[in-house]
């Protein structure tokens, strides 16, 4: 644990993400406005100690707003990679194991929601079941799928030729058996890192699905909504777009700096140069 708070990366990303967090968790006890009322009279109000970061055009509060986006955003964040990761991963051990028909069958399927990204994806899901932020959860999970199964995968194939692995198959394992006891918590770390690389990822698409008027739907507010709402005030209200913006920039920024600082850290060849 040491070793990690030492890496810069790491310890930077750590900080932003655990700030990040810390936000969304407030905002389901205490917001400094309440987002749901609309005071006209105190529209597109610049930065104050009033308003810290300054009221949109309906007269809400923007820091509250980012408050409860952010808890937003991490939600749909989180519960795609889980998707992605609960699906993709068993689906790649099993082609390392398996090879074959197996592998090729299912690499080739992967190829084909590769070929469907989260955004058109979540426009095909829209037009048949309606916008929100279940369908760019759906989104997005389908669309992380395959890069976990990818990482299983060449992951799980690295490591059954090893002599460990033979010797637990001449101890009489089954493939299932190595599977759970040696080669996934072997590759764990791997997947670790790249569940931070998605996460980062899937806030930044679940901004722009939001944007587009995909996501979560008002009155809820979502850090790609407030961009939208923002776009045509540029002029007369630049706050709208730069605190939402700074706040997609600064979280995707942490998570890719704390999933740099992991792979470093988890890195054996990294330890041994350190």
């Amino acid at each position: 644990m040491s070793a990690a708070f030492s890496n810069r990366s790491f310890l930077t990303g750590f900080l932003i993400t655990l700030a990040v967090a810390a936000m969304a968790l407030a905002s389901y006890a205490w917001t400094p406005y309440d987002v749901t009322r609309l005071v006209i009279s105190d529209k597109t109000q610049a930065p104050s100690l009033a308003h810290w970061f300054g009221t949109d055009h309906f007269g809400r509060d923007i820091l509250s707003m980012i408050m409860i986006g952010a808890r937003n955003s991490i939600a749909v964040a989180l519960v795609a990679v889980g998707i992605g990761m609960g699906i993709g991963v068993p689906l790649g051990l099993w082609a390392a194991a398996r090879g074959n028909f197996v592998d090729e069958v299912l690499m080739r399927l992967n190829d084909l929601v590769f070929a469907f990204p989260a955004l058109l994806s979540a426009i095909m899901i829209t037009a048949i079941f309606g916008p929100g932020a279940v369908n760019a959860i759906i989104a997005i999970g389908i669309f992380n799928i395959p890069v976990f199964a990818r990482v299983a995968r060449a992951g799980g194939l690295a490591i059954w030729p090893r002599e460990f692995i033979l010797a637990a198959r001449a101890a009489g394992k089954g493939s299932a058996q190595i599977t759970l006891e040696h080669i996934l918590p072997n590759i764990a770390t791997l997947l670790l890192v790249q569940g931070t690389i998605q996460f980062a990822l899937g806030i930044l698409a679940e901004a722009g699905l939001s944007y587009l008027g995909l996501g979560a739907q008002p009155p809820m507010p979502s850090w790609g909504r407030m961009l939208f709402e923002a776009q045509t005030r540029m002029v007369i209200a630049p706050w709208m777009a730069i605190f939402p913006g700074m706040a997609i920039v600064v979280t995707v920024l942490g998570l890719n700096l704390l999933g740099d600082g992991l792979a470093d850290v988890l890195d054996p060849k990294s330890r041994r140069r350190a």
